[in-house]
């Protein structure tokens, strides 16, 4: 068998991969980019376990079982962020994320109960 086709499949499936997580602004479509470029990466594992020999048998499958799981991991948490961030901000776009800590106008201190704000310039009451 000669894996040049492979090889040359598994570098388009990972280059259009790439292409996706860099350029799409929905977050859906950057996961499953992600996983086009995982599925390249397990098409390399099989073609190379086929093609060598390898000292331990079948290593590039057992590999390529690894990143299936890792990849059914990744989708069940990426999907949960997805969902979160679209039932916070009704968008999945990526741009809009902030990527920064927004500061709240009080601090944290004073949002302890049974305690008034600083800013309203009253004092703290004393614990009971």
């Amino acid at each position: 068998m000669r894996p040049v086709i492979p090889y040359v499949t598994a570098a388009l499936l990972f280059g259009l991969g790439v292409y996706g997580v860099l350029r799409r602004r929905n977050a859906v479509l950057v996961l499953m980019s992600v996983e086009l470029m995982l599925n390249a990466v397990n098409l390399i594992l099989v073609t190379a376990d086929t093609t060598a020999k390898a000292v331990l048998p079948h290593g590039g499958q057992v590999f390529a079982l690894f990143v299936i799981v890792l990849a059914a991991a990744e989708i069940g948490v990426g999907l949960a962020i997805v969902l979160q961030l679209y039932r916070m901000r009704a968008s999945v776009a990526v741009d809009e994320i902030p990527l920064t800590e927004q500061h709240t106008a009080e601090p944290v201190h004073a949002m302890m109960v049974g305690q008034a704000s600083p800013a309203a310039g009253s004092e703290p009451e004393e614990p009971r």
